[in-house]
């Protein structure tokens, strides 16, 4: 190894502490949410009234009880129609 590589060598990926309590949380979330990774029929998160950004792949749900960056594909239980603009 050069002394350049020494350097930049981290070793492997590990993670810590905070990335296990996180998922623990996460998973909690999602289940409650029954947040799932594909749409439910036509109910889509980026058709939703909650995804704060139609245009992008990944946005953030602003659902009181979500409040969390999620897929455009993706579909929970507080999936709310966009209403119809007058």
């Amino acid at each position: 190894m050069t002394e350049a590589e020494a350097l930049y060598d981290v070793g492997a990926p590990e993670p810590k502490p905070i990335d296990e309590e996180l998922s623990v949380k996460l998973g909690h979330l999602a289940e409650d949410a029954i947040l799932r990774g594909k749409p439910n029929g036509d109910e889509r998160c980026d058709n939703c009234l909650y995804y704060l950004d139609t245009d992008k792949d990944i946005s953030y749900c602003w659902h009181p009880k979500l409040r969390i960056l999620v897929g455009g594909p993706w579909w929970c239980q507080w999936w709310e129609e966009i209403p119809e603009e007058d």
